[in-house]
């Protein structure tokens, strides 16, 4: 493995006031009963690639209750280079990333260094939610592939909740509209917008092929879909559009038009397939989205990225579970940390694959 997490360690992280674990496999199953805290163990390992929770949008949830702030600290082996990360919540709610005890500031900066790809159960919103759950996931990956993807991503968020703060604002002003400002806002979002669809456009172009192939492997037999690109504008029309959408924009009160708006369309037989397809076809997409995602950032970094597969043993039948573990576990060579609530089911799984695991039994 040329990159892999060694060991960590949780002091007031949801339900572990202090532990510590070390990853000494390859593969690695944490199990334990529901409540016992396997996915907050996994979502640690994701907080110090990320800086944030997969699950939570405020930090505050992550802290032991009683406590006053969290603290995670882990050792990452890059490429025969051992890099010690702590994430700290201060008592003030101030959070702070250290990176080989040096301080790391803005914590952009780290996105993309320790690559990570995880599966849970509720990801199936991916392909049953809204466009805004496919741009997230659009963007996360983008983001670790290139720093000034993220850097124009936040400016161009920036910029579209000050616009939409004054299209409300309009209309406690009696409907005068400051156009000049309005063109202020409207070539920020030109400049970063145009950065973010080019970069999509790009990138979809070469990820959906490999989402299909890895469609195809899993599902097995099931008929393939197919997924586009919609993008409210293109590059060619963005300014134009903008313009044309302004009195629509004053009367709706926010911005209609731009990359805050794209969407990955997602349809079998000529129908939704959020809507038409089978419960086992919507499994075997969402792991081919993720799965796309773990070879793109492969091929970029010349190493797999950690994946954390939480509760997959419940969501697969056993064809498709077989086939999974064989592509995650056998034909690549990264480290895979995995979740059950029975260490029986995962022992026959690595049996019928032949394949060692650590157990940590919570």
């Amino acid at each position: 493995m040329l990159f892999s997490i060694k060991h960590i360690r949780l002091t007031h992280f949801r339900n572990y006031h202090a532990s510590s674990f070390a990853f000494d496999n390859r593969v690695t199953a944490i199990c334990g009963l529901n409540g016992v805290g396997k996915t907050n163990l996994l979502d640690a390992v994701y907080y110090l690639c990320f800086t944030k929770s997969y699950f939570n949008k405020t930090d505050g949830l992550s802290v032991e209750l009683g406590s006053q702030g969290f603290n995670i600290t882990g050792g990452f082996d890059r490429k025969d280079n051992e890099v010690a990360v702590s994430l700290i919540l201060r008592e003030n709610n101030k959070k702070e990333l250290w990176c080989d005890q040096e301080q790391v500031t803005p914590f952009s900066q780290h996105i993309g260094q320790f690559p990570v790809v995880f599966i849970a159960p509720d990801d199936v919103v991916l392909i049953t939610g809204g466009s805004e759950e496919r741009r997230r996931f659009l963007d996360t990956m983008l983001s670790q592939l290139n720093h000034e993807y993220l850097t124009q991503l936040i400016r161009y968020n920036k910029c579209l909740q000050d616009r939409n703060r004054y299209l409300k604002n309009i209309a406690v002003s009696h409907g005068q509209v400051d156009h000049l400002l309005i063109d202020s806002f409207d070539q920020q979002l030109l400049e970063s917008g145009i950065f973010i669809l080019s970069k999509r456009t790009e990138f979809l172009s070469l990820f959906i092929g490999d989402v299909l192939d890895l469609f195809t492997y899993i599902a097995h037999g099931h008929e393939v879909p197919t997924i586009n690109f919609q993008p409210s504008t293109t590059v060619e029309s963005f300014r134009r559009d903008l313009i044309n959408a302004r009195g629509k924009d004053i009367m709706l009160q926010r911005t209609s038009i731009g990359v805050h708006r794209d969407d990955i369309d997602i349809n079998v037989n000529n129908l939704p397939f959020k809507q038409s397809a089978s419960q086992g076809q919507k499994k075997s997409l969402l792991f081919a989205l993720k799965l796309a995602e773990f070879v793109t950032l492969k091929k970029h970094f010349g190493f797999e990225p950690v994946l954390l597969l939480d509760d997959i043993f419940e969501k697969l039948d056993q064809e498709r579970l077989k086939r999974l573990l064989e592509w995650v576990c056998v034909k690549n060579n990264g480290q895979v940390i995995l979740t059950d609530t029975h260490h029986e089911r995962v022992q026959s799984s690595m049996d019928e694959i032949g394949l060692p695991f650590q157990l940590i039994q919570l």
